[in-house]
């Protein structure tokens, strides 16, 4: 099999020669020592090296305060001079914390898509990945968190129960915005994409972080709107959140989600056997391989035979990978080579 028959079986639940894999997104301060380990000096020449199967293409994206789709909109209130430090402020107050009126969410100066994104600069990333990998694209439209982040977390936990029609509006905004420039890239990129990552976290490490019910009012509306948009592309959607979510599964497989990522190993509720049970035939996983302790703290060893146990509860329908994208610093990569060796 190559990479995108194997990415495809994988998640079709279908027999593969071997399972699917993905290294994620390492973290920069992570390159030195796998670049050092692996003997190679590029990511891509890392991910030849270990045979991974997902190539990752983040939508390009330029505004006055960002160039990342993930930090879009800049919603602080009071700005901290501090080199690298992003806007989000999930752990402050947010531009709308203060506003009484529907009507005052037009003053925010929303960015536009339009203006942000060039298909010609989003064709071309997505052709300068090598060839033969499953290619997809890194979106993101974190909704929900960036819902948090407008209003300041607590201040938006209180607004959903207090002044709902004004969460309401912000966050359909917000999927607005999304939506049109998920569109953008879609266009610009027809016929070379595989798949698309989209997703908010929406679980702690014990439980998820709203009531399921509040999740299904609030969220999950622009989760289904986002979902409906990538497949009407014939795109595999696969849907990040990290935490213990296995009680919104049932809904995300009917939003039309492909693949859950990740296996968060150590969450509560994650249990790869009871996953496979209660899921295993309407939906593909992708993780597994605790980042928490295991990769950490864990040897070579551990980790081979972890991978093994995942292989048998999942002979396919789950991609391996570390259970959080972001490989950081404290991740051996000789733990790293253990996990891609015994994938393979």
């Amino acid at each position: 099999m190559n990479h995108i028959e194997r990415f495809y079986a994988t998640l079709q639940r279908k027999p593969v020669d071997r399972p699917a894999s993905w290294l994620g997104l390492p973290d920069p301060l992570a390159l030195e020592g796998l670049f050092a380990h692996f003997g190679v000096s590029t990511l891509d020449a890392l991910r030849k090296k270990i045979d991974d199967d997902i190539y990752p293409v983040e939508l390009p994206f330029h505004s006055e305060t960002s160039n990342h789709i993930y930090d879009a909109f800049d919603f602080t209130k009071n700005h901290h001079e501090i080199e690298g430090e992003d806007s989000r402020t999930l752990t402050e107050s947010g531009y709308f914390d203060d506003i009484k009126s529907i009507d005052q969410i037009h003053a925010f100066n929303w960015p536009d898509p339009k203006q942000c994104i060039h298909p010609e600069e989003c064709l071309n990333a997505v052709k300068s990945a090598p060839e033969g990998y499953a290619i997809m694209g890194v979106l993101w439209s974190a909704h929900f968190q960036d819902a948090c982040a407008a209003f300041g977390m607590e201040s938006a936990m209180m607004k959903m129960l207090l002044e709902p029609d004004l969460f309401q509006a912000v966050i359909h905004r917000i999927v607005d915005f999304y939506y049109e420039a998920n569109e953008i890239f879609y266009q610009a990129t027809k016929g070379k994409l595989h798949a698309v990552l989209i997703g908010n976290d929406l679980g702690s490490q014990s439980s998820l972080m709203l009531s399921p019910d509040l999740i299904r009012k609030f969220v999950l509306p622009g989760t289904r709107r986002l979902v409906e948009q990538a497949k009407r592309h014939n795109l595999v959607v696969i849907h990040h959140s990290c935490g213990a979510i296995v009680d919104i599964i049932p809904d995300l497989i009917d939003c039309g989600v492909d693949v859950i990522h990740p296996i968060q190993a150590l969450a509560t509720g994650m249990d790869p056997n009871q996953l496979k049970k209660s899921f295993g035939n309407q939906v593909a996983f992708c993780g597994g391989v605790d980042a928490q302790n295991l990769l950490v703290n864990g040897t070579p060893e551990d980790v081979a035979q972890k991978v093994a146990t995942l292989r048998k509860i999942f002979p396919t329908g789950l991609i391996i990978s570390p259970s959080h994208e972001a490989i950081l610093k404290d991740i051996s990569p000789a733990n790293i080579e253990s996990l891609f060796k015994a994938t393979h």
